[in-house]
């Protein structure tokens, strides 16, 4: 009989609590904290995520290996890495910010006794305050650009009559344009699928794509961040 959705988050939670005592138990010295992503930071279940682990260690390359693995019916994703590499990863912004910046701003804690996984928070909040407009427009730009090629590839395995190649490359296309949008608002997303919910490209065809990517074109133009510029 399948779980019900309150009874299929809780099996998640515990997995997810006994996968943190049971690192903390083994490497106790070298973990300064766990903490989980995704829906469970989120306290819901609502696009059925994995289980997101993130484990901060004192030192790089100690602690458990960086995996994926299915445990109980779960999968179970664990990002292992030093205070300090987590820290670096929380300053960065690059064209992927919209599906990056919720682990850094959504992490709950399973075991974190000095609260080090809030100055992850803080650093990331830090971050975006001292961020340009412009910042964010180049970030655009490029991740713009990625879009049209992917949506230009899409067209062309049309046609060619490759269906197949078409609707994959199609499918990124509407994503990297939800990630466009999302740098040009400074929004971010919980995933892939709430940034095309979110942003209106889901189920976008060839042509309303195109018409997608020509208005944020003339909005990067006006940002002064036009999407045919010099190489250098």
């Amino acid at each position: 009989m399948a779980l019900s959705h309150a009874s299929e988050q809780e099996s998640r939670a515990d997995l997810a609590a006994d996968c943190a005592r049971r690192i903390r138990r083994r490497w106790r010295a070298e973990v300064a904290a766990v903490g989980v992503t995704g829906a469970l930071a989120h306290d819901d279940d609502r696009d059925g995520t994995d289980v997101e682990l993130v484990v901060a260690t004192y030192r790089p390359g100690t602690g458990p290996a960086p995996t994926r693995r299915r445990l109980d019916g779960h999968v179970v994703v664990l990002t292992v890495a030093s205070q300090q590499d987590l820290l670096s990863r929380a300053r960065a912004l690059t064209p992927r910010w919209p599906l990056l910046a919720d682990r850094h701003l959504h992490i709950h804690p399973l075991d974190d006794d000095s609260g080090w996984l809030a100055t992850l928070r803080d650093t990331h909040l830090g971050r975006l305050a001292e961020a340009s407009t412009r910042e964010f427009g180049a970030l655009a730009q490029e991740a713009w650009c990625e879009a049209w090629s992917l949506f230009d590839a899409a067209a062309r395995s049309g046609q060619w009559h490759d269906d197949d190649g078409a609707i994959l490359l199609l499918a990124q296309a509407r994503l990297a344009a939800a990630v466009t949008d999302g740098l040009l608002t400074r929004t971010y997303f919980r995933g892939p699928a709430d940034a095309a919910r979110r942003t209106g490209t889901t189920g976008l065809d060839l042509v309303e794509l195109r018409d997608r990517l020509g208005a944020q074109a003339t909005e990067l133009e006006k940002r002064g961040r036009p999407v045919d510029a010099e190489l250098f």
